[in-house]
């Protein structure tokens, strides 16, 4: 079988340091493009199929699907991994994207050739950075389609993610009208040395996270926590001082944990720690925003927590 590579797609990774499920309504929120992400490579083949790989940060390839391209129907699909997992529920939402993409642009995949399609993450599957985002982002830039809207019809979300996926700097993420509004942001904190993203060592699934975030909100005017929230945002960026930053992380957890009726992560897990920790996305795990010292790794780390990266190693 002949290959001949066509086209290369990069999406950054994505954290949310402000705004977490208050993004979905409109807050200010503050987003980083990681230095980790997704590759996707797009190569021609002679038969009318999608050959579809998927593939770990270590290069093992753990989910391969065969399309039929004349139907776009799915023909076969294998998981490998030693978690369970069902490769029918992938290759089906894989699918769904897929049609969501040609629905948008009917010409895409209109060829009596074939693709043999590669994705490969430079970060650990599990750590929640955004398999999802970096995929959609990439085949919305493959299909020549707006990344946003293939996001909003295939999935939900505010779509921050996406809009990690696209820059390259720290953004301002908010929704107005059902239209992302982006705006670069200079945010280069004097203490960043006093900054760590220490990971949860178990994936969160954010639907269930929106969906309890859903339940709670029906009982509560949410219209000040979003003005605060937004607030709050804008001054992450603006903090000269370590102590003032602390003050805004303790204030934007108590919003959100009384919001969603859940304690705040370091009341939960790390009382005892001496700076300030802060939830990233949906609550409960992936990584978390520490505070701290030379000192922060040994405490993370003594207490199970292995995966500890300062500022500069995860954020572009």
């Amino acid at each position: 079988m002949t290959i001949h590579i066509l086209k290369n797609f990069y999406s950054n990774g994505k954290l949310l340091l402000t705004g977490e499920y208050l993004v979905l309504d409109g807050a200010t929120s503050l987003a980083l493009p990681t230095k980790f992400g997704q590759d996707l490579t797009v190569a021609h083949i002679e038969v009318p199929q999608l050959i579809w790989g998927s593939f770990t940060h270590t290069g093992a390839c753990w989910f391969e699907a065969i399309f039929d391209l004349t139907k776009l129907r799915l023909v076969s699909c294998t998981f490998h991994s030693e978690k369970e997992g069902n490769a029918d529920l992938i290759a089906e939402t894989l699918l769904e994207i897929l049609q969501a993409a040609k629905q948008l642009n009917p010409h895409f995949l209109q060829t009596e050739k074939g693709f043999e399609v590669k994705t490969n993450l430079t970060f650990p599957k599990n750590w929640g950075l955004g398999t999802s985002s970096t995929l959609i982002n990439s085949i919305a830039n493959w299909a020549k389609v707006d990344a946003f809207q293939l996001l909003w019809n295939s999935f939900k979300g505010s779509g921050y993610d996406v809009a990690c996926a696209q820059n390259n700097t720290p953004i301002y993420y908010q929704t107005k009208n059902n239209k992302p509004l982006i705006r670069p942001v200079t945010f280069n904190p004097s203490f960043k040395e006093h900054l760590f993203f220490v990971y949860l060592n178990e994936k969160q699934d954010s639907k269930e996270g929106i969906l309890a975030y859903r339940k709670q909100k029906e009982q509560r005017e949410m219209h000040q926590d979003i003005v605060r929230i937004s607030e709050i945002s804008e001054a992450f960026v603006k903090a000269t001082t370590l102590d003032a930053f602390n003050t805004l992380i303790i204030a934007h957890e108590k919003i959100i944990g009384e919001i969603i009726q859940t304690k705040p992560v370091k009341e939960r897990l790390f009382p005892d720690y001496f700076g300030e920790v802060k939830s990233l996305g949906a609550w409960g795990g992936d990584f978390v925003l520490v505070t701290g010292n030379e000192q922060t790794p040994d405490y993370f780390k003594n207490r199970g927590f292995n995966t500890v990266l300062r500022y500069h190693e995860i954020i572009l």
